[in-house]
């Protein structure tokens, strides 16, 4: 197996998301630090336009979107198991929710004014704009929106309380008994909440899920060993993309066609390429840089739309 290459960047929630699922494999990887906002060159060099946080490497392989790159690291190492078969439905559908409706709240209530002061009272006003504006963008396009903070305000106690009465009666110390990939799910939105005293008691004010959140976060962040932007791109140019299975013939796309692959919720930036893979979970193709030369991008397939843009490659 090839090393494992992270790019984030440290405030990320879905990057910490990486960082835990990383550390409950117990994996050493290395660490790749991105921009928070664009541009981000030598991450698109990677990934041919995809810009969200993280992204996992492996050698000329990358990795889009962290519900696949949870995948991804199970392949690397099966056990502890982040999915597993007795509850492969529940756990992955209960992720989605929580990378999704929960994170939509964190957002909004992360980004209200009170909590912004506090959050980047150290950057100058004309960098509290770029990043607004750069978030912006990021979320324009797709089909998720901003959550009114008025809204957020008031659904946030249904689900704190739903989740409080969970933890209290569960069976185990995690949401599902064993812990699974629906706890590292719903872990970072409400760590990304815990950053400021202003949204910190929107989550301590119910200890049990405070308890709770407190034995995700111990499973630490692995071994992660500092690497330049510049290595993680040599080491995509000496590498070769591994071997893929067999293709889905009954997806309705074709093998070798020219594709265009891109989220459908937010960052909804196109990638380019030929259609190499469609499989149980992911889609792939292969594009070229001359940065980084042949790579494949896996994306997973829920979540993720592909047009057809070319023709047929013979």
């Amino acid at each position: 197996m090839s090393e494992l290459i992270l790019h984030h960047y440290a405030t990320s929630p879905f990057a910490h998301k990486a960082r835990l699922l990383l550390g409950f494999k117990g994996l050493s990887w290395h660490s790749v630090h991105i921009p928070a906002m664009m541009p981000k060159p030598d991450l698109l060099a990677l990934t041919g336009g995809y810009r969200k946080t993280p992204v996992l490497q492996v050698g000329a392989d990358i990795y889009c979107d962290t519900a696949l790159i949870a995948r991804r690291l199970e392949q690397e190492k099966s056990a502890p198991v982040l999915f597993p078969l007795d509850k492969q439905l529940v756990v992955s559908a209960f992720a989605a929710w929580a990378d999704s409706v929960v994170f939509q709240h964190a957002v909004s209530l992360v980004f209200q004014p009170e909590s912004v002061a506090v959050r980047f009272a150290r950057l100058p006003p004309e960098g509290v704009k770029a990043f607004m504006a750069d978030r912006a963008g990021l979320f324009s396009g797709g089909s998720a929106t901003r959550l009114p903070l008025e809204q957020a305000k008031l659904q946030w106690p249904v689900i704190m309380a739903r989740l409080e009465q969970q933890l209290q009666h569960a069976q185990g110390d995690y949401l599902f008994g064993e812990p699974s990939i629906a706890d590292f799910a719903l872990a970072h939105p409400l760590w990304f909440l815990k950053a400021t005293p202003v949204t910190a008691p929107l989550v301590d004010a119910y200890p049990a899920v405070a308890a709770w959140l407190a034995r995700v976060l111990d499973v630490g962040q692995g071994a992660p060993i500092d690497m330049t932007p510049e290595q993680a791109l040599d080491v995509a140019k000496k590498a070769e993309p591994v071997d893929l299975p067999e293709f889905d013939q009954h997806c309705g796309l074709i093998q070798g066609q020219r594709v265009s692959v891109a989220a459908t919720d937010y960052g909804v930036d196109p990638v380019e390429g030929e259609l190499v893979h469609v499989g149980a979970e992911a889609v792939v193709v292969r594009r070229e840089d001359p940065r980084v030369g042949a790579v494949h991008v896996h994306f997973p397939r829920i979540g993720f739309r592909i047009d057809a843009v070319g023709q047929i490659t013979p």
